[in-house]
């Protein structure tokens, strides 16, 4: 059977969409499948965008973002980024509400999954909302970082290097964008945070922890100041900033550091670890090649 077009469809016959859509009591994978079946993609992301501004049903939402992420039509990114600029969640409390922030943070991780480069603006303003809810800025970061579009970097720099930003896990989560990313204008404010009093990095070890690992996905020239500050994490007292820190120094230093790791005396355990494992793992390379 041929699949049906939109030119077929009156407003009228949307409400037949809709009637299907209370006769499916719930099942909405069926109502979706059906869809599939009787709709080409184009008229199908129009239908998509119907449904998304009347629907009020958070079950049904959250099935229909997933859909859209599925269809990925290029009509429809501009309908999520309108479904998140629309929906106002004060008016929304309690399990209601945490329903719905998880469809807004699943809209913003479909949103990235088009690496649209013109969605950085939007997903920038949401990331700098401070009344917005912190799983959704932390989404919006995740989200810059997906996207890797450099003209992020600099605002992502200014979350991250925020002392009066309320919420720490948002700062984590620019700093792990920023690893995303991989821009060297990240390096400097990261040693900053590495240089700052101990008494700070004590409450935000977390923070650091992003920091050290982000570094270690950065491919830059090391100057002696950001290698100090990196041998400086390796005897934190948090073990994953220590593993972090032997990672980010073997990327810019190489086999070398590994060894004055080993035969430190004063290293932490867990950081002699790390570079053992490293040295096994290329003594293994090594040897699959031969």
């Amino acid at each position: 059977m041929d699949k049906k077009t939109l030119t077929e469809i009156s407003a009228d016959n949307f409400y037949l969409i809709e009637q299907r859509l209370e006769d499916c009591k719930g099942d909405f994978t069926a109502f979706f499948g059906a869809l599939r079946g009787e709709y080409l993609k184009d008229d199908l992301s129009k239908i998509y965008s119907v449904l998304l501004q009347k629907s009020t049903d958070l079950g049904f939402l959250k099935c229909l973002v997933r859909e859209i992420d599925t269809l990925r039509h290029p009509d429809n990114l501009d309908d999520l980024l309108d479904f998140l600029f629309a929906k106002d969640t004060h008016a929304i409390s309690g399990e209601d509400l945490n329903n719905f922030v998880d469809i807004r943070v699943l809209c913003l991780k479909v949103i990235s999954n088009y690496k649209e480069n013109r969605t950085i603006e939007s997903i920038l303003y949401f990331l700098n909302s401070k009344n917005e809810h912190y799983k959704f800025r932390l989404a919006a970061a995740e989200a810059l970082g997906k996207i890797g579009d450099r003209n992020a970097v600099e605002p992502l720099i200014e979350v991250v290097s925020d002392e009066d930003e309320k919420s720490v896990y948002v700062r984590e989560s620019a700093a792990h964008a920023l690893g995303m990313i991989g821009d060297m204008r990240a390096v400097d404010p990261f040693v900053s945070i590495l240089e700052a009093k101990k008494s700070f990095l004590d409450k935000f070890t977390f923070l650091k922890e992003r920091v050290v690992e982000a570094l270690s996905k950065i491919d830059f020239f090391a100057d002696k100041r950001t290698i100090a500050a990196l041998k400086g994490t390796l005897y934190d007292d948090n073990e994953a900033v220590g593993r972090n820190a032997v990672w980010a120094l073997y990327n810019i230093l190489g086999d070398e550091i590994l060894e004055e790791i080993l035969n430190d005396p004063d290293m932490p355990e867990h950081c002699k670890d790390e570079a053992g494992n490293i040295l096994n793992d290329e003594d293994e390379d090594e040897a699959d090649e031969q």
